[in-house]
């Protein structure tokens, strides 16, 4: 079985910027005092003016070579993804076995009845929006700092991860848990490990390959060997 885990630097190249590189208006924001329920409890407007942007920019983004190139592969060899973004680009690009660790930041949870659904609207009429069938607020579908990942996403990730056969790591800095236990997982359990990320991280003693390059270049290196 084949699996790959992706983070931020597979969507950097796509334009969108990384969590905690956001320019503008929200640089002088941090990003872990917005993105928490406290945070959405006590301003729910600042918090949800700063999705509508990140919306913004992620709207006039586009699925980079990478994704593509992972969606491949899913079609060609049954390729899982775990991934630790909300951007979507991933189904954009054609796959279909995703898990989502963080979320969807064009799902959107109602506080007041539950419901679940998906907004792609840019820009957003109001702010904050309010749930069509109650009238309650609703917030990103995302996981904030403080809560803990869906568990069904969790299991299956954990899963895949020990049946791997081969595990890539993609643009992530495998320093957020638990999604950076995922590819110790998978060696542990006899994966090959294979990072790509331009920069050494905490995972790179333990991978059996390092590639020092960007996310759509590093893939160019081994998709041969995957396929």
């Amino acid at each position: 079985m084949l699996v790959a885990l992706t983070g931020a630097g597979i969507s950097a190249e796509s334009g969108v910027p990384t969590f905690r590189g956001e320019e503008g208006l929200w640089k002088r924001y941090d990003p872990s005092r917005l993105a928490t329920p406290e945070a959405f409890q006590r301003d729910p407007k600042t918090v949800w003016e700063w999705y509508a942007w990140r919306r913004e920019v992620i709207a006039k983004a586009e699925p980079n070579e990478a994704h593509r190139t992972l969606a491949d592969l899913e079609r060609e060899k049954g390729l899982w993804v775990i991934t630790q973004n909300v951007d979507g680009l991933h189904q954009r690009a054609g796959s279909k076995k995703v898990i989502e660790l963080h979320g969807n930041i064009w799902r959107v949870r109602c506080l007041s009845c539950g419901a679940r659904f998906y907004d792609r609207r840019v820009p957003l009429k109001e702010i904050p929006p309010r749930c069509g069938k109650c009238g309650g607020l609703l917030r990103p579908d995302v996981v904030w700092f403080g809560e803990p990942l869906p568990e069904d996403a969790l299991r299956k990730a954990y899963d895949l991860s020990a049946r791997a056969e081969v595990f890539l790591v993609i643009g992530t800095s495998a320093t957020v848990y638990p999604a950076a236990e995922l590819p110790l997982i998978a060696k542990r359990s006899g994966a090959k490990v294979i990072e790509i990320n331009p920069e050494e991280t905490p995972l790179t003693p333990f991978a059996d390959l390092s590639i020092r390059k960007g996310a759509s270049e590093g893939l160019r290196e081994v998709v041969g060997d995957l396929i």
